[in-house]
């Protein structure tokens, strides 16, 4: 398979379109309606908070140190793979435990795991864009790889959508998850006995906060993650509470708000899927900056509409409109980050940093959930009004600071 062509971008990016598929469906579909079977229905958002914000402190720490780790330690068989390998062996089975756990408690155990073998799969493997791609490729990879991304967005809101049974979304989760692996692992090679790293540990995790850009680069990923997890954390509650009638053009298209909140992240993701391979091309072509600007600016304007009309037959619309700017953010945010990096010998660590621009956003978002229970006991509904809110502005914020990045135009 020739490096750099479009088969060979697929093929790097196999793994991506797993994890993006099972977290799409673990965040917006599986866990929430797990929580919702297990607790107090009074307490079902403070529960699922609790349960995002502490497996995020988990994900906050794994990356970084999981990637310094494959930088520092390489084998016969490559810095990455073999912790891919590991990682979605560990991955299967602890959405195989989610599945079938009958108690709150389990599954907050089994939730844990998942966060851990998900850190130690991708930590390193997110080294491999910067590793095996040139930088004048690396928006085209990108594009792909948000494509990949946003296709399985798809794939999984079609099976929430159409299969009844939460313990089979789960057992074909872990299947899709081994099978990407392996694919991954049979067709991408990487260069064996690379030279080990010999910065210390803190050494590394401080390394790449030396760069300005890079800060920048953290910060303006972390402000629209904060904006998508807030909203994705409680949508499906958002769903139940406000919009109770899932129907479009006369006819009705989901009884359980677990079906509709999959259906519209089926949405969501094919707009996504008809904007990033163009987006990430289209950033390789006049810079990074301005297709950030056009989606964060979107993702904004469209989320305002859900305080005004709560209404699923314009949530369709909103959905598929914001997905085209989600997808464009998603395929050259990664190329942007690639773009800043420093030191070729951490990319893991440096990646593994930088991902976890995606976390703590979902221990914020986690730690909301009591907030949301609040209002909406003082006023019915006020508590998604909020988070709405700051979701836009979150998004708003987080492409406006892309200009103080200085050596990616």
């Amino acid at each position: 398979m020739r490096r750099h062509s479009t088969p060979w971008f697929i093929t790097l990016s196999t793994y991506w379109f797993a994890t993006s598929f099972k977290w799409f469906l673990v965040l917006l579909v599986l866990l929430p309606a797990r929580v919702a079977q297990l607790v107090d229905p009074a307490e079902k958002a403070t529960k699922l908070g609790l349960l995002f914000g502490v497996g995020a402190i988990m994900a906050f720490v794994g990356p970084p140190v999981f990637g310094y780790i494959s930088d520092r330690f390489p084998t016969r068989w490559g810095k990455r793979l073999p912790y891919l390998a590991a990682g979605s062996l560990l991955t299967a089975a602890a959405l195989l435990w989610m599945a079938f756990t009958s108690s709150y408690w389990s599954l907050f155990a089994a939730y844990l795991l998942l966060q851990l073998a998900d850190d130690l799969g991708t930590g390193p493997y997110s080294a491999l864009i910067p590793d095996l791609v040139a930088q004048e490729h690396r928006g085209a990879a990108s594009g792909w790889m948000g494509a990949l991304q946003v296709g399985a967005q798809i794939a999984a809101g079609a099976a929430g959508f159409l299969l009844r049974s939460l313990p089979s979304l789960f057992v074909l989760t872990a299947l899709l998850n081994l099978a990407a692996a392996a694919w991954t692992l049979l067709f991408i090679s990487e260069p064996a006995g690379a030279a080990p790293r010999r910065e210390g540990f803190w050494e590394s995790m401080a390394a790449p906060w030396q760069n300005p850009d890079f800060r920048w680069v953290w910060a303006t990923r972390f402000l629209v993650m904060f904006g998508q997890y807030v909203v994705q954390t409680y949508l499906q509650y958002y769903l139940a509470d406000v919009v109770r009638v899932f129907s479009f053009a006369g006819r009705r298209l989901a009884t359980q708000a677990f079906q509709a909140v999959a259906l519209l992240g089926l949405v969501i993701s094919l707009g996504g899927a008809l904007s990033s391979v163009p987006a990430g091309r289209w950033s390789d072509q006049v810079g990074r900056k301005l297709p950030i600007y056009v989606s964060g600016v979107t993702m904004a304007l469209v989320i305002l509409p859900l305080i005004l009309f709560p209404d699923y037959q314009i949530l369709v619309f909103i959905a598929l409109v914001f997905g085209m700017g989600y997808g464009a953010y998603v395929a050259v945010d990664w190329a942007l980050a690639t773009d800043v990096l420093k030191s070729p010998d951490a990319y893991a660590t440096d990646m593994g940093i930088w991902q976890t621009s995606i976390v703590i956003p979902q221990i914020i978002a986690g730690m909301m959930g009591g907030l949301v229970d609040l209002l909406n006991r003082t006023r019915a509904g006020s508590g998604y009004t909020v988070l709405f809110m700051v979701a836009a502005a979150g998004f708003l914020l987080g492409a406006f600071f892309v200009r103080n990045i200085r050596d990616v135009r």
